[in-house]
């Protein structure tokens, strides 16, 4: 007897307009990333998200990438990433989620890119029906220096 599995997956990467720049460049600069795995049952789910900045005399060059991942066995699993470009700030979350009847996995990665600080955090939790769920939080920041 198969058993099929179903598996859910998106990712998306963004690069913010500017001049390429070699490291030795950069007045200031920083990478940050953070990524989580949740499992229980026959459900798993997985989401990852990093950024770098490099800020020059001219302005700053950024980049910021975030996916995710969910399977079960039985029941549905669901993923999706959205990123957000706007003057102020660089953005992405993924969130990735399989469900077999009561029990699940989850887990969402949050990434920003600002002109002074670059953060990213992956929260994941899974669950067992009768059972304490069990969560779990990883952060990366980096606070750039004025110039």
């Amino acid at each position: 007897m198969l058993k099929r599995i179903t598996l859910a997956g998106a990712i998306c990467l963004a690069v913010l307009p500017g001049q390429p720049v070699s490291a030795q460049d950069c007045n200031a600069a920083g990478t940050v990333g953070s990524a989580g795995s949740a499992a229980a049952g026959g459900t798993s789910a997985s989401t990852l998200g990093t950024a770098g900045s490099c800020n020059t005399d001219d302005g700053a060059t950024s980049s910021i990438a975030s996916g995710g991942s969910a399977a079960t066995a039985d029941g549905k699993a669901r993923s999706r990433t959205n990123t957000v470009d706007n003057p102020s700030k660089l953005q992405t979350q993924s969130k990735a989620q399989a469900v077999d009847k009561g029990t699940f996995s989850k887990s969402r990665t949050k990434t920003t890119v600002q002109s002074d600080s670059l953060d990213s955090t992956t929260r994941t939790m899974s669950h067992v029906p009768g059972q304490k769920p069990v969560k779990s939080t990883t952060n990366s920041s980096v606070t750039l220096p004025q110039q």
